[in-house]
């Protein structure tokens, strides 16, 4: 299965790819999409946002989605902006067809890195260390990498559950 995560961001939305086999993992591609802030118009730098990660789900296929969850900071008008790119971040995924998966950053740091408050560069090292050789475009990418792990180790955890299930219903 091919697992796409969403660091969502409006200057920067970090994409990651990965392909789930079993309990393999392997990286597919990474990069992060960007708009200029004061360059454009709010409308005009989500539109490119939509464009460019459009692109990535034609270029790469994802079967499954997930997005970081937006966490509420001190600046309203900021957190706001924010929400707009992770609902570009959540549409394009649904225009694909894909059920997305939504995760609080906490929980991915805690899936990757086994604490719930790590710093970002423990989460790009066991991203590194989870995916040998990778090159990762940037901190957003990182981000978004972790992401799709935790949505592969997520779906995983459920498709247990529905197997042990059934052979428990006979």
């Amino acid at each position: 299965m091919r697992v796409i995560g969403i660091d969502p961001g409006l200057r920067n939305l970090g994409w990651g790819v990965i392909d789930v086999s079993g309990a393999r993992i392997s990286h597919v591609a990474n990069g992060i999409c960007h708009s200029e802030n004061g360059v454009e118009p709010l409308a005009q730098r989500l539109a490119r946002l939509h464009a460019a990660l459009t692109e990535v789900f034609r270029a790469w296929a994802p079967e499954a989605a997930a997005v970081e969850h937006t966490f509420v900071n001190k600046d309203a008008v900021a957190t706001l902006k924010l929400g707009q790119a992770r609902g570009i971040a959540l549409l394009v995924p649904a225009q694909f067809g894909l059920a997305v998966g939504e995760y609080a950053p906490n929980a991915v740091k805690k899936t990757v890195v086994g604490v719930g408050h790590a710093a970002k560069v423990q989460i790009d090292h066991m991203v590194r260390l989870q995916l040998p050789g990778v090159q990762i475009a940037g901190a957003d990418a990182a981000d978004a990498l972790a992401i799709a792990i935790c949505h592969a180790h997520h779906l995983q955890s459920a498709g247990r559950f529905e197997a042990a299930v059934k052979r428990a219903a006979g």
